[in-house]
């Protein structure tokens, strides 16, 4: 009898709207069903999708059915009591229960009870709808009891109430992924709520039916945001939830289309073609789940990584500045022996106070180059940039490792125009100690025999310092290791056995730190190596 009513009926613009809502409103629903069944949260918002469902049913029976008229008028006004209701019992709930916002039974034990108020009132013929009129080619026109205000008291309210809590969460959770959570659901639900309210409870309080279906249409802005928001916390689900949506759109496509067909040929058609979409989708949607489970793993182990190496460089940076102080301690006892603050200490024991002092100065050195590493790598050195001179500064630095070339037979000499203005700004300690001295102490460390030329030159606006020695060279195989952290050659660890392999790390995080560039080229294992520093002169410094 229902077909034979329904066979009758107009299927305008304004049904078929309202089936495609019920379509998606159902596959998101299921969706939260297959995915996410287990959560308590998703157990409830499930309930208030059906609920919606429920509701745009009733409102396709409501304009297509003559029968019963108000029977199903009746119906169409109960169930967005059970949405209102089950509104405001998720917000407790979503996207945590705040300590702030705690929910008591007392709490569902009145929503349960108005809401059976409501449906009871509603369910009375003269109540809350006395009568309905059924107009060919237009909307029905409803009339409404004398307590329609308070149902529509009840139903603004628990919406209003459930924003408002979603709105007081927003300032008491901290949590971004949370918040942002929040966001589309208060968002969602305030829109579309809003709308409905006005198209479905004022406007035909007020004698206006047109738009008394849009609300159920407006529903689909409601589930949706909140449905991505449920499956945001999980980054890459968005992902498979898209595919499902979209093959299940399309299977439903090809069945509508096979069942409408009016020919055999056209059915065997689209019956073929909706068999193979029906297997490609389904390996579709496994293959993205695949991919969205391995994504997760790595995320996962990408983030316990990033805990773990945090870890270790906090347990780092503890040790080193540890083993600093106790070293501190040792360096001025020893010093103390030695300049003879305690008396005249015997040969001997100044001997090996001196060689104790020298080696706990290496150990000081290489503690604090590790520090540094640290501090660059976490980007908490501050620099003091000032006007200074290249040339100048390059050549204390030369004078300084001269006697230690000397003591190997190895020349060192500085070649620069007198005549080029070499002016830089730039923290001129910082490049003395870690980049200019590192770079010439290498050279002469690792030069067994032949000299360290350091030439200083200035084309376009920027001064480079070359530093060329003849010395062990760096192979093939080391070179993506130089300028990482603790990254050390082959060569480096046979010649200076107390290499840290934080130097040039210091030195690039330095160099670009000033807007500049390091580099070096090596012709190969023996043939030695010459390294570049290019800074921008002090006219060319970029502007901040």
């Amino acid at each position: 009898m229902l077909q034979a009513y329904l066979s009758t009926a107009d299927f305008d613009f304004q049904t078929i709207l309202l089936v495609l809502g019920i379509v998606m409103n159902t596959i998101l629903g299921a969706l939260i069903f297959i995915h996410r069944r287990d959560e308590f949260i998703n157990k409830i918002y499930l309930f208030n999708i059906i609920c919606i469902v429920w509701w745009s049913v009733m409102i396709v029976f409501y304009r297509l059915v003559p029968a019963d008229l108000l029977s199903w008028t009746i119906w169409l006004y109960v169930a967005p009591t059970f949405i209102a209701s089950s509104f405001l019992y998720f917000v407790f709930f979503f996207p945590e229960e705040h300590a702030q916002i705690r929910f008591r039974p007392l709490y569902f034990w009145l929503i349960v009870s108005l809401n059976v108020c409501i449906v009871v009132m509603t369910l009375i013929p003269g109540v809350i709808i006395d009568s309905v009129d059924r107009v060919p080619g237009s909307e029905n026109i409803i009339h409404f009891g004398p307590y329609y205000l308070f149902y529509a008291s009840y139903i603004s309210g628990f919406f209003g109430l459930g924003l408002l809590i979603l709105a007081r969460k927003l300032f008491l959770i901290s949590d971004r992924t949370k918040r942002r959570q929040l966001v589309y659901l208060l968002w969602g639900y305030l829109i579309a709520s809003t709308l409905a309210m006005f198209t479905n409870l004022t406007l035909p309080y007020l004698g206006y039916f047109e738009f008394n279906w849009l609300g159920q249409v407006l529903t689909v802005f409601m589930v949706l945001p909140v449905t991505y928001a449920i499956f945001k916390h999980h980054l890459f689900d968005v992902k498979v939830i898209a595919t499902e949506l979209t093959t299940i759109l399309l299977w439903i496509f090809l069945l509508a289309r096979l069942l409408l067909d009016l020919s055999i040929r056209d059915r065997v058609i689209d019956m073929i073609l909706l068999a193979v979409v029906f297997v490609i989708g389904l390996l579709l949607i496994r293959s993205v789940e695949r991919e969205v489970e391995q994504r997760e793993r790595i995320e996962k182990l990408a983030g316990e990584l990033e805990v773990a190496n945090r870890r270790q460089e906090n347990l780092i940076h503890f040790i080193s500045h540890e083993i600093k102080g106790y070293l501190t301690k040792s360096e001025a006892t020893f010093a103390a022996i030695s300049q003879g603050d305690f008396g005249v200490a015997p040969p001997e024991i100044k001997e090996l106070s001196e060689r104790a002092l020298a080696d706990v100065r290496k150990g000081v050195e290489t503690v604090m180059d590790i520090l540094s590493a640290g501090d660059f790598k976490k980007g908490t050195i501050a620099f003091t940039m000032s006007p200074f001179d290249l040339r100048a500064e390059v050549s204390r630095v030369a004078e300084e490792l001269r006697p230690a070339a000397q003591e190997k037979g190895l020349s060192l000499e500085l070649v620069a125009d007198g005549s080029t203005n070499y002016a830089a700004v730039g923290d001129a300690p910082q490049l003395h100690k870690h980049v200019f001295f590192n770079l010439i102490d290498n050279a002469v460390k690792y030069t067994p025999h032949g000299g360290v030329r350091v030439t200083l030159s200035c084309d376009r606006g920027r001064l480079l310092v070359a530093v060329k020695d003849t010395g062990v060279g760096i192979p093939d195989a080391d070179r993506s290791r130089l300028f990482t952290e603790g990254g050390r050659g082959a060569n480096s660890i046979k010649v200076n056995a107390h290499s840290t392999g934080y130097g040039l790390f210091i030195a690039k995080s330095i160099v670009e730190a000033h807007h500049g560039r390091i580099w070096y080229e090596s012709a190969g294992e023996g043939k030695g190596t010459t390294f570049y520093v290019e800074l921008p002169a002090k006219n060319s410094l970029p502007l901040h």
